[in-house]
């Protein structure tokens, strides 16, 4: 009997991660105490322990570190009271209603991260955000606008640090879309990714006619 190409590619939850209208890929991890709300995460992607998502799209291959916040909690500061009471008082008061007009407010402002995303331990990405494909994020920033792709950004609030490649090669790989290959394809090309540059790896790869 032929071998499988890779493993189960069921999600994996650890038992005790809380996930409530989510949607996961193939190869997805979830990690210890995870809590997820209205996510959807892709292919190969994995979060680690103690993180929490809420209203996002998390693309293909991305690392998120543990303790991570993506689409952290807003309150109402122009109100009165930034408290919940005001936009959850039936968490108090038995007949108070929902205030579902703050709530379609959170759910407006998504936050979209691309493919083969790296955010770093403790990292917080605010509502609204929307970052790039293959942009790396420092520990403990807190992102408060979008991240273009292939660059790296660290600090509170979080600025460029650098790029990871030059614009040109960004674009090859971006174009490239690795990240939606098949299961044949990236078996076949995981070890170039370790042992080959990416301008190496862009330029033996981009042939269209290799296996799917």
């Amino acid at each position: 009997m032929k071998a499988p190409l890779s493993r189960d590619d069921e999600p994996r939850i650890h038992s005790t991660a809380l996930l409530k209208g989510c949607r996961l890929g193939r190869h997805v991890s979830v990690g210890e105490r995870v809590m997820m709300h209205d996510v959807s995460v892709g292919d190969y992607s994995y979060v680690e322990r103690h993180a929490e998502a809420m209203y996002a799209e998390i693309g293909k291959f991305c690392s998120i570190a543990a303790a991570t916040r993506i689409n952290a909690v807003e309150h109402p500061m122009e109100r009165i009271t930034t408290h919940k009471i005001s936009y959850r008082p039936n968490e108090y008061f038995l007949h108070a209603p929902l205030a579902q007009a703050f709530r379609e407010h959170r759910r407006g402002r998504r936050v979209s991260i691309g493919h083969d995303v790296w955010i770093g331990h403790g990292a917080v990405i605010m509502p609204g955000v929307s970052i790039g494909n293959g942009a790396v994020i420092g520990a403990n920033a807190v992102v408060t606008r979008d991240v273009d792709p292939y660059t790296v950004v660290a600090g509170v609030p979080a600025r460029v640090l650098r790029r990871r490649f030059d614009e040109g090669l960004a674009a090859e790989i971006e174009a490239l879309g690795w990240w939606d290959w098949g299961a044949t394809k990236l078996e076949a090309a995981v070890l170039d990714m370790g042992r080959l540059s990416p301008a190496e790896f862009v330029a033996r790869w981009k042939d269209a006619d290799r296996c799917a």
